[in-house]
């Protein structure tokens, strides 16, 4: 399709995008250079055929999740689908909680398989209906789920190599301070420099 990607035709496709997806569209707008669907989350299957069938959106090039843990529905399942023909992109979102699952996305994208079980794993996020739920990236026995923004830096679970045992095993983690919080704003807050001059390391360069 000539012009694509153009403000014009991005237009265009949110309107076309919305006509066809009828009442189950949320929102419809361009959002970082792509037109973005927010759609029901319990409709999503619907919004997916049609895009497929009547927009020509051949392939799910990605689904991934995001957290925004302020809100009531915590999350956002993102799908991004790619057009050959009309070589344009659409982005889809839902929005869940920790508990209310997500229809799978396979009976329409197949490769929404391995998507969906990196989203759950990283993020908890359930997907009914997905044959092989598990998860993908993190190790047995993990606990918890990393691109969480409340998830630890230094996560909950070490694993280390037992020299007498002779296997690996899993402890719960033990620091020898708190790295989790910091009372300072910056690494200089708090220190003492009145030694020189009172000035901290890098400020008299604003004075050239």
């Amino acid at each position: 399709m000539s012009g694509a990607g153009t403000p014009k035709a991005m237009k265009a496709l949110a309107s076309a995008a919305k006509k066809a997806c009828g009442k189950t569209v949320i929102e419809a707008k361009v959002a970082f250079g792509e037109v973005t669907l927010t759609v029901k989350r319990d409709q999503i299957l619907d919004v997916l055929r049609t895009l497929k069938d009547e927009l020509e959106f051949q392939q799910l090039v990605d689904l991934c999740g995001a957290d925004f843990p302020e809100r009531p529905e915590r999350f956002d399942v993102v799908y991004h689908l790619i057009s050959l023909t009309r070589n344009e992109r659409i982005r889809i979102k839902v929005s869940t909680d920790e508990m209310a699952p997500v229809p799978s996305a396979i009976p329409v994208y197949p490769n929404a398989e391995w998507f969906e079980r990196e989203a759950f794993d990283m993020y908890g996020v359930f997907f009914s209906d997905h044959p092989d739920l598990r998860r993908m990236l993190t190790d047995y026995g993990f606990e918890g789920h990393p691109l969480r923004k409340d998830f630890p830096m230094t996560g909950y679970v070490e694993v280390r190599y037992d020299d007498e045992l002779k296997r690996v095993v899993y402890e719960p983690v033990k620091l020898a301070q708190e790295f989790r919080n910091f009372d300072f704003l910056s690494p200089w807050e708090g220190a003492d420099y009145t030694k020189w001059s009172g000035v901290l390391p890098g400020d008299e360069k604003a004075k050239g």
